[in-house]
């Protein structure tokens, strides 16, 4: 049995900026609804770039880049993934609706369906709402998806820290669309 070794740079294949903005993507925006932590903007961006999703869109208080404390947990991907900044919730929504993408809040509601349960159509393009650190996806927004959906928990909290959710709701999505 070899020795376990971590890979090199190389056998990672690491594209460059421009050969990652050539590259195809999923067929996913997020849109972060007044996130107030510039830390969980720049994870949102570093998991977006991993999984080559279109686009992030900002909204409300979210910060924007460049920002030295979205950089400090972005590295970089605030230059790869395609972003921009949109000052209303329901604007923003309303915009991806007319572009024909399904709108879904990540959000425990009275109506969430779990997560395990979304599986992408051929052809559809989604686009997942992520809500405020304290309050959630605002009322503005709810207004406006289709529907929700919440990840499963058993513990006591029933809540996860939002770069937690958008990288477990973005694998899914990922793996859905990639793998199946």
């Amino acid at each position: 049995m070899s020795e376990l070794r971590k890979s090199s740079m190389e056998e990672l294949g690491r594209i460059s900026i421009p050969e990652y903005k050539q590259k195809e993507k999923i067929p996913v925006v997020i849109v972060l609804d007044s996130v107030r932590s510039l830390n969980n903007v720049g994870s949102a961006f570093r998991t977006a770039d991993a999984f080559a999703i279109e686009k992030i869109i900002l909204t409300g208080i979210t910060g924007t880049p460049p920002h030295r404390e979205i950089q400090k947990t972005a590295l970089g991907a605030t230059e790869s993934v395609a972003w921009e900044y949109v000052v209303g919730i329901q604007e923003a929504l309303q915009k991806l609706k007319r572009e024909h993408y399904e709108l879904i809040a990540i959000e425990q509601t009275n109506k969430s369906r779990s997560l395990h349960e979304f599986i992408p159509k051929a052809n559809a393009k989604y686009c997942f709402v992520f809500g405020n650190e304290v309050e959630g996806v605002s009322h503005e927004a709810l207004s406006l998806v289709e529907y929700s959906l919440e990840i499963p928990q058993s513990g006591t909290k029933h809540s996860l820290n939002i770069s937690v959710c958008v990288g477990i709701v973005l694998w899914h999505a990922y793996k859905q669309i990639k793998f199946t």
